[in-house]
């Protein structure tokens, strides 16, 4: 008992001890008037240079036309060629698919033979015709075999290789309740299972049938790589169905435009052929996620109005730096380390101080994103949609981004005590890198590889674009692309500011003020 409440009073005065110290910081950088309006102005500054960045002459077009969203609210192309009845309750839809070709247009007039390498064909399962709207596919593809996707952004592999008149696909899907369970066979008899997909809030009744579809094709001029529209046709043998469908009665359609990936030629265009034996039906479009890119043609993202961040990284680095190498140029830094001998604590609470502003700024800088897109969409550009996480985290991370930041520069400014010198190595590290990578002016490795292993890889946070392997896209970092994980690449940036801050407190601990 004894030895218990002799502790409690000194946990109590290290708690109220650093507190007072916390104090004492956030009072030095208050009555320094330079510090407290240069804090303000990087918040400003982000959002000028944001809104500025994007504010190009509008399309022409008026406001932006309303773009198809996915259920989880990611921006999705859905655009095929539907062959479809309504199908009430469980059932399930089986048959082979015996070709996959396509048609390329390398300009007007001038077409060639060839599919694209997710060009699709298969049978689809979809809530309603509402473009975005939830469904599960079952299908074979140009050059990745048979694949099992849903709601966009979900494949899976089912058989590899392409399909042929020697080399049938049978496919199949099967639903019961909202499941929706796809099989693949070479044989029509021995079944593999290749995925399965529970669509929440799955109508009773619901559209199935057949689909195809084609992206845009790269296409090699030997000079550069571009995109060309490609068309996909594909030949189905007889179908099988289960379960309570409309009738022997089939329609065709092509359910939305041909989207931001894909389009018709100029020779050839969506529709569907019924046989004794089966239907041949030609489409183009993409049933997947949106990505940006070439392909996406004059879009921004949300992050496209934190341009601005890299300008007011650099006015926090140069105030977090003087935060501690003014204390030294003046000799106030011994006066600072009398009144709290535990130089560590002195650096902790210095952190906490420059941090916790720079974090307000950053959240500060973040309405940037609401007025950039609101006045982008007003003059024609279309702005990707993202989930509300994903908005929040690029939100929430931009504050992180600055903090982290401001606390790497000080641990600099702590490392090498010249106000000047600490700054430039900081924003050497950080700002210089990234906008050699986002600019376009390196090759995309050796800017994938700038933020890998710089402390740059923190901005990779800001980013709300994902890449996805089943769509063909241009993932570099020009294009909004970080070869990080947002998370994963702050904790890069958290890395060197660790380390930083370790090898400031051990400095200052070792050597004399």
């Amino acid at each position: 008992m004894t030895a218990t409440a002799t502790d409690r009073p000194g946990q109590r005065s290290a708690r109220v001890g650093f507190a007072q110290l916390l104090r004492a910081e956030w009072t030095k950088f208050r009555t320094v008037r330079g510090w407290v309006l240069a804090m303000a102005a990087a918040a400003l500054v982000c959002v000028a240079v944001g809104l500025l960045g994007t504010a190009a002459p509008g399309t022409g077009r008026g406001a932006a036309p309303a773009v198809p969203q996915g259920p989880d609210g990611e921006a999705v192309n859905d655009s095929f060629y539907f062959v479809r009845q309504s199908l009430a309750g469980d059932g399930s839809i089986t048959v082979p698919v015996t070709s996959l070709t396509g048609v390329i247009s390398r300009g007007p007039g001038d077409t060639a033979r060839g599919t694209a390498p997710w060009a699709k064909a298969g049978l689809i399962v979809k809530a309603n015709r509402t473009q975005g709207s939830a469904y599960a596919a079952i299908m074979v593809t140009g050059s990745h075999g048979v694949r099992m996707q849903h709601n966009y952004v979900h494949d899976a592999a089912g058989i590899a290789g392409t399909t042929s008149a020697d080399s049938p696909r049978w496919l199949r899907l099967v639903r019961s309740g909202d499941l929706i369970t796809g099989y693949n066979s070479t044989d029509g008899t021995h079944w593999t299972r290749v995925g399965a997909a529970r669509l929440a809030g799955l109508p009773s009744t619901v559209q199935a049938g057949l689909f195809v579809t084609s992206p845009e094709a790269t296409e090699s001029t030997g000079v550069r790589t571009g995109y060309a529209p490609a068309v996909a046709t594909a030949r189905f043998g007889r179908v099988n169905l289960r379960g309570q469908w409309s009738g022997t009665s089939w329609r065709g359609e092509q359910l939305g435009g041909t989207g931001t990936t894909g389009s018709y030629t100029d020779t050839t265009g969506g529709g569907f052929k019924r046989s004794a034996g089966g239907f041949t039906v030609t489409g183009a479009g993409d049933i997947a996620p949106a990505v940006g890119g070439p392909a996406s043609g004059g879009s921004l993202t949300i992050e496209s109005f934190l341009v601005g961040v890299f300008a007011g990284l650099v006015i926090v680095i140069v105030v977090s730096t003087s935060f501690i190498t003014t204390e030294y140029r003046r000799g106030l830094i011994r006066t600072t380390l009398a009144a709290s001998p535990r130089r560590g604590r002195v650096l902790a609470s210095k952190a906490i101080v420059v941090g916790a502003l720079a974090f307000a700024g950053g959240l500060v800088a973040a309405v940037a994103i609401p007025i950039g897109a609101h006045s982008a969409r007003a003059r024609g550009f279309y702005v990707f949609p993202v989930p509300l996480p994903t908005e929040l985290r690029v939100v929430v991370g931009t504050a992180l981004l600055l903090a982290v930041t401001a606390v790497l520069a000080l641990a600099v400014g702590a490392v090498l005590r010249r106000g000047a010198a600490a700054a430039t190595l900081t924003i050497s590290a950080i700002v210089l890198p990234y906008l050699l990578a986002v600019s376009g002016v390196l090759p995309a490795t050796a800017s994938q590889w700038l933020l890998r292993v710089t402390p740059a890889a923190g901005f990779a946070i800001e980013q709300s674009l994902r890449r996805y392997p089943q769509v063909l896209g241009t993932y570099t970092p020009s294009s909004g692309y970080f070869p990080l994980a947002p998370w994963a690449g702050f904790t890069v940036l958290c890395g060197y500011a660790v380390v930083a801050l370790a090898a400031a407190v051990l400095l200052l601990r070792r050597r004399d003020a």
